[in-house]
This record gives structure tokens, C-alpha cells and sequence, in this order.
């Protein structure tokens, strides 16, 4: 069995970075135009660079996402944002419009160009005309069962890699195709500007008697009848690996850097530990519990073991749940004296119990028992944004650990 590459949203070059850090093989990102995640920070061609290198650098890849559904205005910019990022090293560019596609392979035949999931690819002659056409890698629909994607293996190619979801929101649309944000606010999903109108409550409304609101189901706030639960295959890991999948796909580019790092954390170890030892392999319920320190939706396998029921949704509200928060990222860290410079993120007190986490280590609880500002003197509570302070840490860390607190 080949290990399967565990691939990572980067919505910013310090995401990009913190990813790579916490044990990712590969990061997508979003360059400034074609992406479908307006409200991501995206790259700016010298932000590219920097994160190819510092990609390459730790052995890992970048891929760039432009998988917009274009319109006949965007044809001419698209050529000249081919010809500038070509250059750039890029390992592969994400795309789901076949005219766009004979365009990248055209004008740079040498970058590998992989079939985003907004292509709906979801049997194995799609995957292989795709290939034909010179695709080296096809992402999978969200909406496929584990006996779907092993007959898809089966039918294709050696070389043509499956690219699937593992973790992260999930689309009431097919692959994402969704009209309903433009019809309802004018922002097109499709061009990368979705307003998620999924997340809304719902009330039924007959048609002669406008005002009265009825309850879809027996809730009296209403009903969230279009909002899924969030994918979580963590559990499953062996049954990832021998479905085919080349690479397990985290979403989340509009995420924050505490997200990808805890959630690049749990899978690399449970990746890790399956591999060290398939034959005896038990998961580790600890890593499930990390996922649970993110703010994220209930839980869901999603499509993998038959098409969802009920269960997959949640009815009584679009909020998340959110048990965690980022205190503070660590700097520096003086190994002679085991005090470590934190920017902090959110407020924390003398006192308080915290956990930290650093890449590729368990993390490590403690309380806090001093707390000094730049100035030396010592507080009582940080509660100043991005505020730099000094606290003593009970075991060496390195820079970009993070620490986290409880509600």
C-alpha cells in the first residue's frame, strides 16, 4: 500500500505555512482571481512564491485552485493568469471548466492540471476521459460511496490519481453547484462568492395565507432543513487507504490557522500510526477528541457508506460548536530559562488551565502561573489583541506552537 497524500486548505501564506508545519504533504490555495473562495485572504503572485519555496523547501507541494465557472469576460484574463503564474513552480492547478482546462494544458503543457470536484466526477468514464485529456488527477464528487470509488479505481488507469474529501463542511448541491446564493442575494457560488443561504432557517409558508409561517418539523424557531453536518472520516482510515484514494482532502481555505493545524495534526498522526502497523492497527479515540476542539458542525460520514438520512443534517440551528479558543501562538521560546514569547490571540488569565500544541507532538496541559508583558512587569489577565507577552511553559516548544484554552 502506498501512503496517501494528506492535502490541506491554505487560505493565507502563515496557513500555508502552518500546514505544511503540522505535517500536511500538500496545501491548495487560491490565487487572487478564479478561485471559488472569494472570502478567503488568497495569494498574491509574490505570496505564491513564497509559499512554493518554502513548500519545496520541506519537501511538500502546492497546488492552485481556478475552478471557477468562467463566462465569456473571464476567457482573456485567464490567459494572462496562466502566463503568470507558470513560472512559479507550481506543482499542479486545479480546474473545473473544460474550456479552461484545453487553455492551462495549451498554453503550459508541462503543469499538471487536476479535475476539481466542481466537475461532478462521479463514474469512471468521466474519470477517463478527463485522463485522456491529459488530467493527471481527477477530485472526486462528495456524493460517492466507498463501493462507488473502488469500481472507479478499478476501471482506470494506475497513474491517474482519486482525489477525495475526508473532512470539512459539506454542500446541499451536487460538487457545490449550487444556484440558490445567487438567486437569493446575487452572489454567485459558481464565481466563488457563496453566501451559504444552506445555513438559513426555513419556515413553510402556504400560498393564500401569506405571513403565517408554519414549522417544516416541530421546532418553534423554525427548521434548518438544508443545513448538513460537517464530513469526518478520521475513524476510518483503513477503509480510506484501500479504497483507491490518492489523497485525503481537507476543506477549509476560509479557516483559521488554529483549524488547519489541529485538524492536519489528528489526521497525519492516525495516517501515521495506521501505516506503522495496518495489521494491528486500533484507533486512537484521542485524535476524535481533537477534532472536537475546532469550531465545527456535528459530525457526519457523509455519502461514504450509502447516500445520508436524516441523520446527516441539522435541524435546530446553523451555529457552530466552538468548546476552544486560540490564546496564543508562541514566537520564541528561551530554552535555558523555559519562558516562551506568545502573541496573543484571545484573552487568558493567570490561572487558567491551558493546553498547548506544537507540529507533530502530542500537545501538553498546564496552568499558567506568571504572565509578563514587554515592558517585565507582570499581569494578571492579557487581554490586549496580538499583545506580546512572556510566559513560562512547562516544556520546551517551538515557534508556531499554539496555545489553546477551554470555555
Amino acid at each position: 500500500m502506498k501512503k496517501p497524500e494528506l492535502l490541506a486548505p491554505a487560505g493565507s501564506l502563515e496557513k500555508l505555512k502552518t500546514a505544511i508545519d503540522y505535517g500536511a504533504d500538500a496545501v491548495y490555495i487560491g490565487g487572487e482571481a478564479f478561485s471559488l473562495r472569494a472570502a478567503a485572504e488568497n495569494f498574491s503572485i509574490d505570496d505564491i512564491k513564497e509559499g512554493v519555496e518554502y513548500a519545496h523547501e520541506h519537501g511538500k507541494k502546492v497546488y492552485l485552485t481556478a475552478n471557477i465557472f468562467p463566462h465569456n469576460a473571464d476567457i482573456p484574463e485567464f490567459e494572462k493568469f496562466i502566463t503568470e503564474i507558470r513560472p512559479l513552480g507550481l506543482d499542479a492547478v486545479l480546474i473545473s471548466d473544460l474550456g479552461l482546462f484545453d487553455m492551462a494544458r495549451s498554453l503550459a503543457p508541462e503543469l499538471p492540471v487536476h479535475v476539481s470536484t466542481q466537475a461532478n466526477n462521479v463514474n469512471y468514464r468521466s474519470a477517463l476521459m478527463w485522463h485522456k485529456l491529459g488530467a493527471k488527477r481527477v477530485v472526486l464528487a462528495r456524493e460517492m460511496s466507498f463501493d462507488e470509488i473502488a469500481e472507479i479505481r478499478k476501471n482506470i488507469p494506475d497513474n491517474l490519481e482519486l482525489e477525495a474529501f475526508v473532512h470539512g463542511a459539506m454542500c446541499i448541491s451536487y460538487s457545490g453547484r449550487c444556484l440558490l446564493s445567487s438567486y437569493m442575494t446575487g452572489r454567485d457560488s459558481n464565481q466563488g462568492a457563496c453566501a451559504h443561504p444552506c445555513r438559513w432557517k426555513y419556515s413553510l409558508v402556504e400560498e393564500t395565507r401569506p405571513g403565517e409561517y408554519m414549522d417544516v418539523i416541530e421546532n418553534e424557531r423554525g427548521t434548518f432543513i438544508l443545513n448538513s453536518k460537517d464530513l469526518c472520516m478520521i475513524r476510518h482510515i483503513p477503509e480510506l487507504v484501500k479504497s483507491g484514494i490518492s489523497s485525503f482532502k481537507i476543506e477549509g481555505r476560509v479557516k483559521t490557522a488554529y483549524y488547519v493545524a489541529t485538524v492536519v495534526g489528528a489526521y497525519r498522526r492516525e495516517i501515521d500510526r495506521y501505516f506503522a502497523n495496518p495489521e494491528g492497527y486500533v484507533f486512537n479515540d484521542a485524535e476524535y477528541g481533537e477534532l472536537c476542539k475546532v469550531s465545527h458542525r456535528p459530525y457526519t460520514t457523509g455519502f461514504y457508506f450509502g447516500k445520508p438520512d436524516a441523520d446527516s443534517q441539522v435541524y435546530t440551528s446553523s451555529s457552530y460548536i466552538r468548546d476552544y479558543d486560540l490564546i496564543g501562538i508562541v514566537e520564541a521560546y528561551d530554552e535555558s530559562a523555559g519562558i516562551a514569547q506568545i502573541t496573543q490571540r484571545n484573552r487568558f488569565f493567570k490561572g487558567d488551565e491551558v493546553e498547548i500544541m506544537q507540529p507533530m507532538k502530542p500537545y501538553f496541559t498546564q496552568k499558567i502561573e506568571r504572565i509578563t508583558d514587554e515592558k517585565g512587569e507582570e499581569i494578571e489577565v492579557a487581554n490586549h489583541a496580538e499583545q506580546r507577552l512572556f510566559i513560562p511553559l512547562s516544556q520546551s516548544v517551538v515557534p508556531g506552537a499554539m496555545l489553546r484554552k477551554k470555555r
